[in-house]
């Protein structure tokens, strides 16, 4: 049996997001031909529009990796599909409990619940058709709350493994 599952979420963009990269992008560019014919003092602006442009477009695409191997999850943030950080490394061993977000076993961890006041981590693509779960575990010796999009090998992966941790 394969010990590694790899899943990959991809992030849904803001709404917004499109509509301020094409103003942008309209503003560097009425800038530059404001530079080229009126007066070189708009090239500064364009050059920086331009600039802040390419910086807002790599940092507003974020995907996610979640890596399960060996009773470990390793849960990566993509960001640009350029660069890959690793911002967790879990013991499985150590997991309370995984279950769907609204599931009435992970109520005392919400917000003004009676452990309500865990660090939360948000890794969901923010897409209303993927069911997220909470997962709750620790790390460094403090507890931890993490909603993930876990899909259905994951769920057979961490079941198999943790029966009593998992409610699907």
């Amino acid at each position: 049996m394969n010990d590694r599952l790899i899943i990959d979420v991809h992030r849904r963009t803001k709404p917004g997001t499109r509509g301020l990269l094409t103003a942008m992008l309209f503003l560097g560019i009425l800038m530059l031909l404001a530079g080229i014919f009126l007066s070189r003092g708009f090239m500064m602006p364009c050059f920086l529009m331009f600039g802040l442009y390419f910086i807002f477009e790599f940092a507003s695409k974020k995907d996610y990796e979640y890596i399960f191997e060996g009773g470990k999850l390793e849960i990566d943030v993509v960001r640009g599909a350029v660069s890959k950080k690793p911002v967790h490394l879990l013991d499985l061993d150590r997991l309370v409990v995984v279950a769907p977000h609204d599931h009435e076993t992970v109520d005392p961890y919400r917000k003004g619940g009676e452990q309500g006041n865990l660090p939360k981590f948000d890794y969901t693509s923010y897409d209303d058709q993927i069911p997220y779960y909470t997962m709750i575990t620790y790390e460094d010796g403090r507890e931890i709350k993490l909603l993930l999009d876990l899909t259905d090998q994951a769920l057979v992966y961490l079941s198999s493994r943790y029966p009593q941790k998992v409610i699907e």
